[in-house]
């Protein structure tokens, strides 16, 4: 029988007689396969498949080798044409049992690792991220609340968190540290690894961040809420907390000079701000100018 593609796979128990039948059933192609765990090298594979075993086959006989003469047929050209097409076969082949894994020895398979899914690593990614630039921000918190700045090893650990923040959730450092401007208290909580609060106030500020509109509503509601507050402490004779509200406010009009999209939606919205004047210099300057403020708190960079 011939066909147009032939696969040969060798074994040991192959000779020049039955390599020269399979190897010749082909009219396109042939490909020849062997493993190491039979041959362990190409010279080995090449002494099987020409070797000649004793056999009773028609060409042993004499009329049957004149017959085969006479039409230019003869043994030893088999031979040395098997040897041509065995030689031409890559010398790095993959033995049969290549990646089997056996059992151990008390019979059990190999414990198979599961891969882990792709979804739950990047959600423990962010969780990591945002608890390491939690307590960067915590500690430069505590430095300021004693009275001082950021060290160098702070603020390069502050910057090595927001990249790696960064690159798990973008805009991630940028959300989490405008939330804890607004509530300190959010990042103590989250270098605790409690991070829940933390989360929703990362959330509302992608939101802030995202929607023009709802941020400039936020903006308008939390200034309104800051000067009560600071009126109400200054009322009670709560200094301390009347100054802290004020910085806040001083933030927030500061800010205002970096983001000129939020100082344009909120220029018709000066009287709910309590501005009532025109300086010509912005929302941002009229509320300074307003409200007699300065720089609140920040994170010193």
């Amino acid at each position: 029988m011939t066909v147009d593609r032939a696969h040969v796979l060798a074994t040991p128990g192959m000779d020049a007689h039955g390599s020269y039948v399979a190897l010749s059933r082909h009219r396109d192609g042939m490909d020849l396969h062997y493993g190491h765990d039979d041959f362990a090298n190409r010279d080995r594979l090449v002494g099987a498949m020409s070797r000649d075993r004793a056999k009773d086959m028609a060409s042993d006989y004499e009329p049957a080798r004149d017959y085969a003469a006479r039409r230019g047929i003869t043994f030893r050209e088999r031979v040395e044409r098997v040897v041509e097409i065995v030689r031409q076969v890559p010398e790095k082949a993959r033995g049969i049992f290549d990646g089997l894994r056996l059992p151990a020895e008390g019979g059990q398979m190999p414990e198979r690792k599961v891969e882990e899914d792709p979804e739950a690593a990047l959600r423990r990614a962010r969780g990591r991220a945002l608890v390491r630039h939690a307590r960067a921000v915590d500690a430069i918190f505590a430095a300021q609340d004693q009275g001082g700045r950021a060290g160098p090893d702070q603020i390069r650990e502050l910057q090595e968190a927001r990249q790696r923040f960064e690159e798990v959730r973008p805009y991630g450092s940028h959300d989490a540290e405008a939330a804890y401007k607004k509530s300190p208290e959010l990042a103590a909580e989250a270098a605790s690894g409690d991070a829940r609060r933390a989360i929703r106030a990362l959330q509302l500020e992608t939101e802030l961040r995202t929607d023009p509109r709802l941020r400039a509503d936020r903006f308008v509601e939390r200034w309104q809420n800051l000067h009560r507050a600071s009126d109400e402490r200054y009322a009670a004779g709560d200094y301390a907390g009347h100054r802290a509200a004020r910085a806040e406010m001083g933030n927030m009009a500061h800010s205002l000079e970096r983001d000129p999209q939020m100082e344009s939606l909120l220029a018709g919205r000066k009287r709910e701000l309590g501005i009532s004047f025109d300086s010509g210099m912005g929302v941002g300057r009229d509320l300074t100018l307003t409200f007699g403020l300065g720089r609140g708190r920040g994170l010193g960079l």
